[in-house]
């Protein structure tokens, strides 16, 4: 098999790398799939305000954003990057254990702060490594990351179904579990030895003054993206709470959670074919107003149906902006620039999600369901600015540009 433009084949591939990668990159997704529809659930179940369970979610959130690249200089500095994994599994599940010694706001923030500081290296470092694998013997990136969706999956029927018939209390027994998995996914990573390109969370400290990355076109296009990424921070935050309220089961919570991955894996298996028939920018500004449509019509209350049609709208309310959006990096960011402009990625989607995700508390406190309207003037801020990046970018694509020279 002939590599790929800026890919190197190598032999002497840990064994059985592809699957052992993907089950690794299985861990994480379980417990973002009990996790992130779930946990609020319980927060709940603990006669939190929503403004409390705001603070609780969003907290975490900015503390990643710069734990994450300390854990990433750290991984790229040492012989081996799996071993910052086998660390952030087994803080995370005793942060996970802690938890189940709390009842209050304080101890839980506190202790979930925590876990988002431990737990943020995980799935950066397990990216990097599935990429070098990539970079070095030419593997099939979707069909490694393919896997953990599928676990996203997976995870949240179960939890809806365990919701079903415990409630809230299920969360932290079925979150727990899943941290197990995280460390027996870490035991049987890959073991590939030095990075011999920095990841993705530590680059954006080494971008030089000339670097393609400045380019407004560039810039306005990741602060656009990530704008209508935080523009789901109310959906994550409190959609199973509000589905719950309206009548829907534990399971139907579920589905309608799975119902958005499963969208985006279908997506991603036409990804190419769209690619080929429409323009990167048309893409990136139509996920955008979909965004912006998905939310003006999220508060309008309706069957279940209805919300599993809006559900399946992730597929361009995110999948079809991520894909464009990293296709547009390859064009205009040099090669060897690369880890930067996913880093610097990671770092807009981080500080946004993460004040969206504080505003929502207010936001769904204050207004209910209304306080979608709020995500909607979020994404349409993106759109505008993904919107100015494409009338700023240059027409032409030198070859130097994409390649890297």
């Amino acid at each position: 098999m002939t590599a790929p433009s800026g890919f190197t084949v190598t032999s002497g591939a840990p064994p059985f790398f592809a699957a052992r990668i993907a089950l690794v990159f299985c861990a994480p997704m379980m417990v973002n799939g009990i996790a992130l529809p779930f946990f609020p659930v319980w927060l709940e179940t603990l006669s939190m305000s929503d403004f409390q369970i705001g603070i609780v979610l969003a907290v975490p959130l900015f503390v990643r954003v710069f734990t994450a690249p300390v854990a990433g200089i750290i991984a790229d500095r040492i012989g081996e990057r799996s071993i910052v994994l086998i660390w952030s599994a087994l803080l995370s599940l005793l942060t996970a254990i802690a938890l189940f010694a709390t009842g209050s706001f304080w101890p839980v923030l506190l202790i979930y702060t925590l876990q988002g500081a431990v737990y943020s290296p995980y799935v950066p470092i397990t990216e990097a490594i599935m990429l070098s694998g990539v970079r070095r013997w030419n593997f099939d990136y979707g069909k490694m990351r393919l896997w953990g969706s599928l676990a996203f999956i997976v995870a949240t029927m179960i939890g809806g179904w365990l919701a079903g018939l415990y409630g809230g209390a299920m969360v932290l027994p079925a979150m727990a579990a899943a941290f197990v998995l995280t460390v027996l996914g870490a035991v049987i990573a890959p073991r590939i030895g030095k990075p011999r390109r920095p990841s993705p969370i530590t680059a954006i400290a080494e971008v030089p003054r000339t670097s393609t990355l400045r380019q407004r076109d560039v810039q306005l296009m990741l602060i656009g993206v990530s704008l209508v990424n935080a523009s789901h921070a109310m959906l994550f935050a409190f959609s199973a709470i509000y589905w719950q309220k309206l009548g829907f089961s534990g399971v139907d919570v579920g589905i309608l959670w799975s119902a958005g991955v499963l969208a985006e894996v279908v997506f991603f298996l036409f990804a190419v074919q769209l690619r080929r028939r429409f323009n990167l920018w048309s893409m990136m500004i139509f996920g955008s107003m979909v965004a912006v449509g998905r939310w003006i019509l999220f508060p309008m209350e309706m069957s279940f149906a209805g919300y599993f049609m809006l559900q399946c709208l992730h597929a361009f309310t995110y999948a079809i902006i991520h894909m464009s959006v990293q296709s547009r990096l390859v064009e205009r960011v040099a090669e060897e620039q690369e880890a930067a402009a996913q880093g610097l990625y990671f770092f807009y989607t981080g500080i946004f999600t993460a004040l969206a995700t504080f505003v929502s508390g207010y936001a769904f406190s204050w207004y209910g369901v209304q306080g979608f309207y709020l995500m909607s003037l979020v994404a349409a801020a993106g759109l505008v600015s993904v919107i100015a990046g494409r009338l700023v970018a240059p027409r032409i694509q030198p070859q130097s540009v994409a390649s890297g020279g």
